[in-house]
């Protein structure tokens, strides 16, 4: 890794309380001894250090402490922020390099002065992601928990952050890093057979290696592959479609469940000829609401398009809501849109019950799945929690997602397992059949080699690159 010393400002752009500028290297404590005074020493007409005198003071500099005092640019003498410093030693720090903190006022002139005076003494400016790639490449974290830290600040709800924070604590890591060693105990005593043929049948017992790939590898690589709809889910939102003819309220229910007036709603039918879409939470988990355009027969062209929109957000969603009037018997159109959309989770919303009296509610079709309906009035908010209680249900079931097991957030790492358990799979069908080990060992190794690119033992350069760019610059 190259031997730089890199900085960045830490918080957001904009005014605030706080602005902190992080610095992580070799070079990290005599920056900062160089541009700090600290309070009891200060003076005015402060003009720099010589280079000796801050060597003296970047040793002398205690690990996990706090110091006060100012920042000042030794060219000039002028004092830039009174500011508090705060320094990890290496290796107890965030890249396990030596780190320094200087917590500034938090106007962006300031933080940025402060920046390009830590720039000038010999830091350069970090790229996205870098601080965690260097806590990744020292090897303070795995892969898996560095990829947790950008889906902790992109949390949405309390569930989606309790899920990356058991992630960054090694939740998805443990399992993953067992199954490996199972696969490497297994390697060596395959390679140890091809080495010793005359003994294979006591190194290598297919009766027993079957049963060990059965339970202690392929049980555990499918669990944790089911387990990824949660997690995507947790970590990206489940997309709910409203769907149904114009008018029955769609645009309602959306300014409903988000709880303001998202969607411009009339009488006159179709009003809505795009999609829009809103995020909010149900019960802590994350959802994507989206409003689309009612499907119905017209020669409009604005509405054709819109209905095309609608079609390809309903075939990308995760759960459908087809909603129907209670007050009108259902038509033609209610059914078609029904039959196109049944392969996918629906709930049937019956909407405008406050227009009916109960007698007078209009009747499912038997081959509906009339269990999954609920009736609710959008323009009242009648009924609304019970539907957002059934969205959670049908979604997520009825026992919560459990974060203390593994959970799969990201289809990279979802691709990785499913390639792994296509190599092992392999290997049970081959042990069976006789296949010469050298040619099990391969598999073996393809195996490991896909479990190593979740954690980052065997990741590509690429990979990497392409994982910490999403990050933010400072973190």
């Amino acid at each position: 890794m190259e031997n730089s010393t890199i900085a960045a400002i830490a918080t957001p752009n904009g005014r605030g309380g706080i602005g902190i500028i992080k610095i992580s290297g070799s070079k990290a404590l005599l920056i900062a001894a160089t541009i700090f005074s600290p309070a009891s020493s200060h003076t005015s007409n402060y003009s720099g250090r010589p280079r000796s005198e801050a060597k003296i003071m970047a040793d002398e500099f205690e690990s996990h402490r706090f110091y006060y005092g100012g920042i000042v640019d030794p060219g000039s003498g002028c004092t830039l922020d009174e500011v508090l410093l705060s320094v990890m030693k290496k290796p107890r720090s965030y890249t396990r390099e030596d780190v320094v903190e200087i917590n500034a006022h938090g106007g962006q002139v300031a933080v940025n002065e402060i920046l390009e005076l830590v720039l000038r003494q010999g830091a350069r400016l970090a790229e996205p992601g870098e601080f965690t790639k260097r806590a990744f490449l020292n090897g303070r974290i795995d892969l898996t928990q560095a990829e947790a830290v950008i889906d902790i600040i992109n949390a949405r709800t309390d569930k989606s952050l309790r899920m990356a924070a058991a992630q960054a604590h090694g939740t998805l890591s443990k399992p993953v890093s067992d199954i490996r060693q199972r696969l490497v105990d297994l390697l060596t005593r395959t390679e140890a057979g091809i080495d010793f043929p005359d003994e294979v049948g006591e190194i290598i017992d297919t009766e027993t290696v079957g049963s060990e790939i059965e339970v202690g590898i392929i049980a555990p690589l499918e669990g944790l592959i089911q387990q990824h709809a949660d997690g995507n889910v947790l970590r990206d939102g489940l997309r709910v479609a409203v769907v149904g003819r114009p008018n029955v309220g769609k645009s309602s229910l959306l300014n409903c469940m988000v709880k303001k007036e998202r969607v411009i709603v009339t009488a006159v039918p179709g009003t809505t000829r795009d999609t829009i879409e809103e995020a909010f939470s149900i019960k802590g988990f994350p959802i994507v609401i989206v409003d689309t355009a009612g499907l119905h027969q017209t020669d409009d062209p604005i509405e054709i398009m819109g209905m095309e929109k609608t079609i390809e957000n309903v075939n990308g969603a995760d759960l459908v809501l087809l909603m129907v009037e209670a007050n009108r018997a259902l038509t033609e159109a209610d059914r078609n849109i029904y039959e196109r959309f049944r392969s996918k989770p629906i709930i049937i919303v019956i909407n405008k019950i406050d227009l009916v009296d109960d007698q007078d509610e209009i009747e499912l079709p038997a081959n509906w799945e009339a269990g999954n309906s609920v009736r609710i009035s959008a323009l009242y908010d009648r009924g609304i929690d019970i539907l957002k209680d059934m969205i959670a249900t049908t979604a997520f079931g009825e026992n919560p997602v459990e974060f203390d097991t593994g959970i799969v957030p990201n289809l990279r790492q979802k691709m990785l397992l499913d390639q792994s358990l296509e190599s092992v799979l392999a290997i049970r069908h081959e042990l069976n059949n006789g296949t010469p080990l050298e040619l099990i060992a391969i598999q073996l190794q393809d195996s490991i080699d896909a479990l190593g690119q979740i954690l980052g033992a065997t990741a590509k350069v690429d990979v990497l690159d392409q994982i910490f760019s999403r990050f933010c610059i400072g973190k």
